[in-house]
């Protein structure tokens, strides 16, 4: 169930430009709310499942079903500019109980706010984002297109559409052999380079496989294999262009 909170829609104007306050008020914005309803009906005392539950991991499988919808939305609508909704970019995550005209209306019995771990913060810090912006946006560093594809790639195998996230690493793969051969022989690239060559054969089967078809459970792991050896050797590139 979807519902838009907050500030009411603008109005149109026919003029293109009006006049700016100097030092204007912020505008109002519509909130979206999701509520994702299970349809299997709990069993026994609703509070004691919500006192028990692993609420975070109820959380990341509620939005990851919203993701799953504003995907096939994207595809339908054919808006290249839609995306899902990442963990830290919610508002608020909340997982509760309630009766089945509360929670059709988007409200709750009882609710409990869930604040994600810290395991995502702290990859953050080791990978310092700001730093190297500064770096990128100076000149200092370089974005490589295989980055890109390396992240296109994380966000279906995250989603579980393995056969895009087979089309998507065969291209990263190919890409990072060739870009990374720029840093060859600086640390320990040359031995990451040729893990990744390896790695593109495998890549390249799975693609084939996925173009008439679903990937093996083997194929699917090699992948993921792969692509975490893909991300480490990026890694490991920044670290050397610092």
């Amino acid at each position: 169930m979807v519902a838009t909170l907050g500030a009411e829609r603008r109005r149109r104007f026919h003029r293109r430009t009006r006049a700016a306050a100097p030092e204007p008020v912020a505008t109002p914005v519509t909130v979206g709310r999701a509520t994702l309803i299970d349809a299997r009906p709990l069993t026994g005392d609703p509070e004691a499942w919500l006192g028990r539950a692993d609420c975070e991991a109820e959380a990341l499988a509620g939005l990851a079903v919203v993701n799953a919808v504003l995907q096939r939305q994207r595809i339908v609508a054919a808006d290249p500019a839609a995306h899902g909704i990442a963990p830290g970019q919610a508002l608020v995550l909340r997982v509760g109980v309630g009766a089945g005209e509360e929670v059709a209306s988007g409200r709750w019995s009882s609710a409990v706010e869930v604040v994600l771990g810290t395991g995502r913060r702290r990859r953050e810090a080791v990978l310092s984002p700001q730093e190297r912006l500064a770096a990128v946006l100076s000149g200092r560093d370089v974005i490589l297109a295989c980055e890109e594809l390396a992240l296109r790639a994380r966000a279906d195998v995250d989603a579980g559409r393995w056969r895009e996230a087979a089309f998507q690493l065969d291209c990263a793969l190919r890409a990072a052999v060739a870009e990374l051969a720029s840093w060859a022989g600086q640390g320990d690239l040359d031995d990451r380079i040729a893990l990744l060559v390896q790695a593109t054969t495998q890549a390249s089967e799975a693609a084939q496989t996925a173009l008439i078809g679903g990937l093996s459970a083997e194929q699917i792991a090699a992948l993921e294999e792969s692509l975490l050896r893909l991300e480490a050797a990026l890694r490991a590139r920044v670290a050397i262009a610092r």
